[in-house]
């Protein structure tokens, strides 16, 4: 790929600071050049990567792997100098985290994923980043919601994808990015369905990732308004013209069916009816019109009469108003509390979610009106969530998997076709679900998986994977040896039958990362 200008403008800049440094060996120039124009790269390594001397899952471990996307080396002792909590804390306030290398790399990778107006996470950023100062001008302006309609519908996919697997390979804000996938997941549109296809990349940003550690209720509100949402579940043709028309329920079903109240929530078709009602008169401008993309509400399109939602009445009259009043109603509801409290316990605990944790996070989700650092934070309290039988036995789910064994590794990536066929493969790349409700979470579904995992480990060991790399001689001596090695990427010192079968199979890295043991958090 050609440098973009913005891009050799700052690779001068990186050269010219380099030589001001007095840079050594050349390698050591093309590396940091790379990642100071935000080319993808490998992480720099900690001077000391010492690993987990247990011979079990320990609390950090734990933490580390069910909070992030899996160790790198050095995240453990990391973790064990500062100590779980205070992981926990700096997990939950991601804009306090310096991330430059992750958001360099996006930032100069992809243009049509850029924030126009900032993104959540610029300033800290911009203060961070050394070629920011100085050159202001680098900063990328990023692409509108209308203005996504210029690219081709295939080179936002691909650089949704893209940009979502460097992201959780790449950045600082791990729990963040964990979080970003799992709402992903939760309001999930499939891109391949009309104009989502280009919409899709503001939904990611405007909806998903800027919401991902903030409030719940906002984020129903911004999902309930955006483009892509209103494209997917045909919320853009929910409209009531004249006496007689019924209003569109797609949405309205999936709203409390899948992003509030779940399937066992204790509302009646009734109710469906009596949301679609509401809802009625959003629309969005489509690609033949002046500002395709913009979300508007018309009043003549609108039933504006009385409603009843879960026994609460809607005055007649409210007209826009009454999006908002029934986003109130279900987002504050017991019930939509304990079904997200479910499927957080579900994704940070067990398939089976433990009752108790699930009512601790429910009424701290309560409490804090839908805060999600503040539910997460109750949950990540509960002894369910601590208890030594939960460490190491929840099974990854591919996208999970393959990252982990990336970071792990210390792999170098791009994250271009041949890593993304793998996820393909595996059956989950990101944004590729074709139903309302995401990729499923149990183990269950994914246990036909097993011999792609084992492709994947063999060719990444090998580095067989084009635009992927992994130095695992140099890793080895940077972290001690192969017993350092096998600890590091099991978090844990390796039994007896793993280190016999890691040192007679002849395939050493690629077994260690099929193992049993690294399939699973």
């Amino acid at each position: 790929m050609s440098l973009s200008r913005r891009q050799f403008i700052a690779a001068g800049a990186g050269a010219v600071a380099l030589a001001g440094a007095g840079c050594g060996r050349p390698k050591d120039w093309v590396t940091e050049t790379r990642r100071l124009i935000g080319k993808p790269t490998a992480p720099p390594l900690a001077a000391v990567l010492t690993p987990s001397a247990s011979s079990e899952i320990d609390a950090v471990s734990h933490a580390i792997n069910r909070l992030t996307f899996g160790a790198r080396p050095g995240d453990y002792r990391r973790v064990a100098t500062m100590g779980v909590e205070a992981f926990i804390e700096e997990q939950l306030a991601p804009a306090r985290i310096t991330d430059t290398l992750c958001a360099r790399v996006i930032r100069h990778e992809f243009d049509s994923l850029a924030d126009p107006e900032g993104s959540f996470f610029r300033r800290e950023e911009d203060a961070a980043d050394p070629l920011q100062k100085l050159f202001p001008a680098l900063r990328g302006h990023g692409a509108r919601v209308g203005d996504l309609y210029e690219f081709k519908d295939k080179v936002l996919l691909e650089d949704l994808t893209r940009a979502t697997v460097l992201r959780a390979v790449l950045s600082e804000r791990q729990l963040f990015e964990v979080m970003v996938h799992f709402w992903s997941d939760h309001f999930n549109i499939d891109p391949s369905k009309a104009e989502a296809k280009w919409l899709k990349a503001a939904d990611d940003r405007d909806v998903i990732r800027s919401h991902a550690l903030g409030n719940f209720r906002d984020m129903v509100r911004a999902s309930a308004v955006s483009p892509a949402m209103l494209w997917y579940l045909d919320g853009r043709a929910n409209r009531v013209s004249k006496a007689g028309d019924k209003p569109n329920e797609n949405y309205a079903r999936e709203l409390l069916e899948l992003h509030t109240l779940g399937v066992h929530g204790g509302y009646t078709q009734q109710d469906v009816m009596e949301v679609a009602r509401c809802l009625t008169g959003w629309t969005v401008r489509d690609r033949k019109k002046f500002f395709k993309g913009r979300v508007e509400f018309n009043a003549r399109q609108h039933d504006d009469g009385t409603k009843r939602v879960l026994g609460i009445e809607i005055p007649a009259g409210l007209g826009a108003a009454d999006l908002d009043r029934v986003l109130e109603i279900v987002a504050s509801h017991p019930q939509t509390a304990r079904h997200i409290a479910a499927k957080l316990c579900r994704r940070f605990i067990a398939d089976e979610a433990p009752e108790a944790a699930i009512r601790a996070t429910a009424a701290a989700f309560m409490e804090s009106q839908g805060d999600i650092p503040a539910t997460l934070r109750a949950l990540f309290a509960t002894a369910e969530f601590r208890a030594p039988a939960t460490r190491g036995a929840k099974f990854k789910r591919p996208f999970h998997f393959v990252v982990s064994a990336l970071r792990a590794t210390n792999a170098e990536t791009d994250a271009t076709k041949q890593l993304i066929d793998y996820l393909l493969r595996l059956g989950h790349a990101p944004f590729r679900y074709a139903t309302p409700e995401g990729y499923p979470e149990v183990a269950s579904h994914w246990q036909n998986t097993l011999l792609w995992r084992w492709n994947f480990s063999t060719a990444l060991a090998a580095n067989r994977i084009k635009g992927t790399r992994v130095a695992i001689s140099e890793l080895r001596m940077r972290v001690g040896g192969d017993e350092a090695l096998m600890a590091t990427v099991l978090g844990r010192r390796a039994t007896a039958d793993e280190q016999m079968a890691y040192r007679e199979c002849g395939a050493d890295v690629a077994l260690l990362l099929a193992a049993p043991a690294f399939q699973r958090s």
